[in-house]
């Protein structure tokens, strides 16, 4: 089992994404159903025969793209998002960030779907397949895997743990 999906929600990635002024309910959502598409929400931090590290599986090829292409344009955002790093760490071991510190991977998978300015704020919140389509087109370049699989582990594990959790704490109150 990995994160509880409504704590990962509120205590990482809304959060992160208020730090970074870019918060939206789609942007939350989607970041969560990668979450749970990369590494069944935190299950896996690496996996066997892959050099992706972390919730969202984010390669240091991948890690060093985002900084050497993107951010190393946009010095406010790139603030903001190495404000979220360790101080120490991050210098010896960049890319471990991407397993151990939530806020920072939250950040750099934000980053990139962000960087490809398409309007995903015009996805809405509740179309799971959508997001699908932007995890499939623009998270992964190659091999990302179909989009029903982002819509499976979306349903399992975003929907189903909202849903178990709402009827674990209804069946509580009643004596």
């Amino acid at each position: 089992m990995g994160i509880c999906a409504k704590e990962l929600r509120h205590y990482v990635v809304r959060p992160t994404l208020k730090h970074l002024r870019m918060w939206s309910p789609t942007a939350e959502n989607l970041l969560l159903g990668t979450a749970a598409r990369e590494s069944g929400l935190g299950f896996h931090l690496k996996q066997e025969h892959h050099q992706a590290l972390g919730i969202y599986q984010i390669s240091p090829r991948m890690h060093r793209n985002i900084w050497d292409h993107y951010l190393a344009k946009k010095s406010d955002l790139s603030s903001l998002i190495r404000g979220l790093a360790s101080q120490r760490e991050f210098l010896a071991h960049p890319h471990l960030e991407l397993a151990t510190n939530l806020s920072y991977a939250t950040a750099i998978a934000w980053m990139i779907y962000y960087r490809t300015d398409k309007p995903i704020h015009k996805v809405p919140h509740d179309d799971v397949h959508a997001m699908g389509k932007l995890w499939h087109n623009y998270y992964h370049r190659h091999h990302p895997g179909p989009v029903e699989s982002f819509v499976d582990s979306y349903k399992a594990l975003i929907t189903d743990s909202i849903e178990m959790e709402k009827s674990l704490s209804e069946s509580l109150k009643t004596p």
